[in-house]
């Protein structure tokens, strides 16, 4: 119904509404469905190809999807899962220096102010986790594709950045995946801000 979906389009792209309540509410729920300590929260990109260069950050970038560089917007992506059950909790919209180095652009495209700044894809995911962690959302685990720009390390490397108490990440080869463990076998019912080791981001 053309009604229908001219009032549902109008709700996406131009009504004014707080998304944090949602993502609040889907954190609790997935937290209940299959949070605990033996949940792994996984870190990943999302790529959606583009034609025009008018969709907030489209820029030519490396898309998974499609196993190459293209024109796309890229999303970090944050998934609860347990065993076969996954959940979406975060998804996040990665700004490219084409954009975050133009504020007129921004500005035109309404980007909403908090978040015109430059910030890498592993800056955004620990913003994410800081952003579950609070919710109370529980795992014992953190995976990441170490080709997405996620390598392990515990030094400062002038731009390593600490998670929230980790035993040790592994950067399972090139390509694969970083494993960051909770410290002790029986890790704590609930992570805390400070006790996860370190993503050092190599490229955004």
């Amino acid at each position: 119904m053309p009604d229908h979906y001219d009032r549902l389009h109008h709700f996406i792209s131009d009504g004014v509404w707080d998304a944090g309540p949602l993502e609040e509410e889907l954190a609790i729920q997935a937290e209940r469905m299959i949070g605990g300590p033996k949940a792994v929260l996984v870190v990943d990109d999302t790529a959606l190809p583009k034609k025009g260069g008018q969709s907030v950050g489209v820029a030519p970038q490396y898309a998974s999807a499609l196993g190459k560089t293209a024109n796309c917007q890229l999303l970090v992506s944050l998934t609860l899962a347990s065993r076969e059950v996954p959940v979406t909790v975060g998804l996040k919209l990665f700004l490219p220096e084409s954009w975050t180095n133009a504020p007129e652009r921004m500005a035109k495209a309404r980007v909403p102010k908090d978040r015109q700044r430059a910030l890498t894809k592993p800056e955004i995911a620990i913003e994410e986790i800081d952003r579950l962690i609070s919710a109370g959302v529980r795992f014992g685990m953190v995976l990441a594709d170490s080709g997405h720009g996620y390598v392990a390390g515990g030094q400062d490397q002038g731009g390593s950045l600490a998670l929230a108490g980790a035993e040790g990440a592994e950067d399972v080869g090139r390509g694969g995946a970083l494993v960051v463990r909770r410290r002790g076998a029986r890790p704590p019912p609930r992570p805390a801000p400070g006790d996860l080791k370190f993503f050092c981001p190599t490229r955004a």
